[in-house]
């Protein structure tokens, strides 16, 4: 590997690794040994990875890259606001679930939206003897409570695989029996190394059990399009979709953030499939191009400038009715974000922001920072102290570990409690968030503990 590769701002492998050696060093010997595996300099020329992480879950052990239930329930499931949606197993993994992402939904709660925790709260003798017959009586319990929901997930957590629970017999029936759709998604959350393999499950569910099953009830028209891999954090998929609408689309469906079982199922009549998240919906959309011959195309719409190309983007799949709505758009809201811009840049011009973050959340916000005259300097899951950010992007968890040690840092997953981030309305507030998170006199009271 050259020098010219290997050299990033003055970080050698040679400085990396004596980096290393000096942080294990405080290490007791016993945690050293554990540590040092998953500690190890980039060498793209070695061919080999520089950590041992890439393994499968431990049942009840937190990972920092969620589980496979996780994603089947925090991504994928969870967000779909007409349906109720079981944790099968222990309460414990279903209340964080339920309250770890902020996908927001709209609707009346209990009739037209479910946004709440339902668990069969496995208990020992349910390990002991299986909790078949308990979620057979969940479910009818379930409908019984919301008879307008317009159909139950059940999402299994990590005992229900390792007592061998049948919850596809059980949904098969229990569908049956009470005349509803009644999804069983297998996705224990020792199955997979991340969340990931719960989307990949999620969308073989989906497919199987849900799409191509309603067609939409309005008529059909050149600009259906669907929304795919946006779970409406903040409200995202609100900004999304009405700026969208606002070009002349018609959002016929959203996968799955404030989604609805009906149009999910309608969505292979849509002419366009754009996607947002695309490590954790790329798969359906490569399916519904080979199975409906629908067309997909990635977007981004974190901060002007990104909004800007992907609208264009956007617009070239579609006539001139479109590309001229599409520059309208432009044209109403780049005064409005340059006036954003203006207010906020001078006081984060040249910042630097590392970004800590699951998903594309890295490659997606960077343009929005970089509106703002701040400079990227490093992405990942480590913080690399060398670089010395002024702000860091970080996870759900990882945010207190910043927190600790005084430096300033947005919760980049689910927006803490802020948002939208998404669209030109999202602008405003993302560069608000930052500018507060930056220049807040605070941190100077806080004083790392090491």
């Amino acid at each position: 590997m050259s020098d010219k590769i290997r050299k990033i701002d003055g970080i050698t492998k040679e400085s990396t690794e004596a980096l290393i050696a000096e942080t294990l060093s405080v290490y007791p010997e016993k945690a050293k040994k554990k540590r040092a595996p998953h500690l190890g300099a980039n060498d793209q020329g070695s061919g080999t990875a520089c950590v041992k992480s890439n393994k499968k879950t431990v049942p009840g052990v937190m990972s920092a890259r969620g589980c496979a239930y996780a994603g089947a329930k925090g991504v994928v499931w969870g967000p779909i606001r007409d349906m109720v949606h079981v944790s099968h197993g222990p309460v414990g993994c279903g209340w964080y679930s339920w309250g770890t992402r902020r996908n927001l939904m709209s609707g009346i709660t209990g009739v037209t939206s479910f946004p709440m925790q339902f668990t069969s709260d496995f208990q020992e003798k349910d390990i002991v003897y299986g909790g078949d017959k308990k979620l057979k009586v969940l479910l009818e319990e379930a409908h019984d409570l919301f008879p307008l929901a317009k159909g139950i997930s059940v999402l299994s957590e990590c005992p229900v695989g390792l007592i061998g629970d049948d919850i596809n017999s059980v949904a098969k029936q229990s569908a049956k029996d009470l005349e509803i759709p009644i999804i069983p998604c297998n996705c224990e959350g020792f199955r997979g190394v991340s969340q990931s393999l719960g989307h990949h499950i999620s969308n073989d569910t989906i497919r199987d059990y849900i799409i191509e099953t309603r067609e939409f009830a309005e008529p059909s028209s050149p600009y259906d399009i669907a929304l795919i891999g946006d779970y409406n954090i903040g409200g995202d998929v609100w900004s999304a979709k009405s700026l969208l609408e606002e070009i002349g689309l018609n959002v016929k469906s959203v996968w799955t953030g404030d989604g609805e079982l009906e149009k999910i199922a309608a969505t292979h009549t849509v002419k366009l499939n754009l996607i947002h998240c695309y490590r954790s919906m790329n798969y359906m959309c490569k399916v519904m191009e080979e199975k409906y011959g629908i067309p997909w195309l990635e977007f981004n719409f974190f901060g002007p400038t990104k909004i800007r190309e992907s609208l264009r983007a956007i617009g070239e799949r579609f006539d001139d009715t479109i590309k001229e709505k599409v520059e309208l758009a432009i044209a109403k809201y780049e005064p409005i974000m340059q006036a954003i811009i203006d207010e906020y840049r001078p006081r984060l011009e040249g910042k630097k922001v590392m970004l800590l973050v699951g998903g594309l959340r890295p490659r997606h916000t960077i343009g929005a920072y970089e509106d703002l005259g701040m400079d990227c300097v490093g992405s990942g899951y480590e913080f690399a102290h060398a670089l010395k950010p002024d702000l860091i992007g970080s996870g759900i968890k990882e945010k207190y570990v910043f927190q600790k040690m005084g430096i300033p840092f947005r919760q980049m997953h689910s927006w803490d409690y802020s948002g939208p981030y998404h669209g030109y309305q999202g602008f405003a507030v993302f560069a608000r968030d930052v500018d507060m998170a930056v220049n807040s006199p605070t941190w100077k009271l806080v004083k790392a503990p090491f």
